[in-house]
């Protein structure tokens, strides 16, 4: 019965050689597994005649195929056959046993030498048993391998797809943020452009003063050199005094020219987005007589009250001193034209009135615009942050200035814009901005 141990051995070598036959591996494996194959077939002609005991050969053809099963199952290659090798098991276990007993006790074989040959027959027909099964598992496997190419091929162009569109969404990020810094940019010449009248008046304020006071020093230089040619130095050196207090306020009105100057020139640029120790009373009181004037200069018979309440205990809080100026400017110029539209349209006893006053709660500070407009309708509360949003005719504005104000305090400075309106009487915008 041993020769099914050589049939075995040299099926499974010859199996193995066609499975790889159209593989990488193939010209790896041919000769050892025809070396294989064909040495079981000169192995059963040398031992046939060298060994006689028919028990013995058996249990050196059982040896020789757990030899060769252990050597395929080191192979990393042949991992895909495990099923298959594992097949061979139980005709190595029933060869090693059927012979053992046959060379112990014959009689015994003999008693139940039906039963031995069935396991024999039992356990070289599992092989073939478990080759078929294999065979479906193995085209089962070639399926799923060739459907995992499919979706790799898949996964790959979908891949290929995100990544050409991820790479028109950054390109389109980009010019949208260039868009929006020119936007900006272009928001702050408008309201800049609107203001110039606004700033020609309050820089004549403090030139007209300069212009008076150099011209009140001439004639007191004039005197003082008077009465210093009759030899009267006590009033030369009153004189004197006087002269030096007027160059003081020359000197004040001075820098208060230069500093509207400054703040225009800094308002134009592009933000530096560097925060500064900056003193809100004296931006918010700077932006807010700017704006009334700038509304009066297209508007002579404009008139309103302007109310500060400033908190002069403030402390410098930490901000972008340009761009807090900016909110500031159009929450200013935003409250005079409600009050201005709604004098045009009511008339009468109506009196235009716009509020700004600062104090401190808590850890924040809180700048608060009012103005006793028409107010905001409950229906666009929620809408008038959004950008391009605007209650203004066409043409009269961009519906930035909200938008980018809400940007500016909550993104920027972690701040809060509140609104509290009541249509028919007037609008409050509340600014919180942290203190640290």
């Amino acid at each position: 019965m041993f020769i099914f141990t050589y049939i075995a051995i040299f099926m499974l070598a010859m199996r193995l050689r066609r499975s790889l036959k159209f593989t990488a591996i193939f010209q790896k494996w041919n000769l050892p597994l025809n070396l294989i194959g064909w040495g079981a077939v000169v192995m059963f002609l040398v031992i046939a005649k060298a060994i006689k005991n028919d028990e013995v050969h058996g249990i050196v053809a059982a040896l020789a195929l757990a030899g060769v099963l252990y050597y395929l199952q080191k192979e990393p290659d042949f991992k895909s056959f495990g099923i298959l090798l594992k097949a061979h098991y139980p005709l190595v276990a029933v060869a090693v046993v059927v012979e053992i007993i046959t060379l112990v006790n014959e009689d015994f074989y003999d008693k139940y030498d039906d039963f031995f040959q069935s396991a024999y027959f039992m356990a070289f027909g599992y092989i073939f048993i478990r080759l078929a099964t294999s065979k479906k598992q193995q085209a089962e496997l070639k399926r799923i391998n060739e459907r995992k190419d499919e979706l790799e091929v898949l996964v790959a162009q979908r891949t290929a797809e995100i990544t050409k569109q991820k790479n028109e969404l950054q390109e389109t990020v980009k010019e949208l943020q260039s868009t929006q810094a020119q936007l900006i940019q272009q928001e702050k010449l408008a309201s800049l452009g609107e203001l110039t009248a606004g700033i020609a008046h309050e820089i004549q304020n403090p030139l007209n003063f300069v212009n008076n006071f150099s011209e009140v020093s001439m004639e007191l230089i004039e005197e003082m050199e008077e009465e210093m040619a009759k030899g009267d130095l006590e009033e030369a050196t009153a004189i004197a005094n006087d002269i030096k207090q007027n160059l003081e306020k020359i000197r004040h009105h001075g820098k208060r020219a230069d500093g509207i100057v400054k703040g225009m020139l800094q308002h134009s640029r592009a933000s530096s987005n560097i925060k500064e120790p900056t003193n809100l009373n004296t931006i918010a009181d700077e932006y807010f007589r700017l704006a009334y004037h700038g509304l009066r200069a297209k508007d002579k018979s404009f008139n309103a009250d302007l109310v500060t309440n400033f908190d002069q205990n403030l402390p410098l809080i930490n901000i972008v001193s340009q761009d807090v100026g900016r909110v500031l400017l159009n929450m200013f110029t935003n409250a005079f034209y409600a009050v201005h539209q709604k004098q045009k349209t009511i008339g009468g006893d109506y009196k235009p009135r716009v509020e700004v006053s600062t104090k401190i709660i808590g850890k924040e500070v809180e700048i608060i615009v009012r103005d006793n407009g028409s107010g905001i309708p409950d229906a666009i509360k929620d809408k008038i942050m959004q950008p391009f949003f605007t209650t203004k005719p066409a043409g009269e504005g961009t519906g930035l200035g909200l938008s980018l104000s809400f940007d500016i305090i909550v993104k920027a400075h972690k701040g809060h814009i509140n609104i509290d309106s009541k249509e028919g009487e007037g609008t409050a915008f509340i600014i919180t901005l942290p203190l640290a």
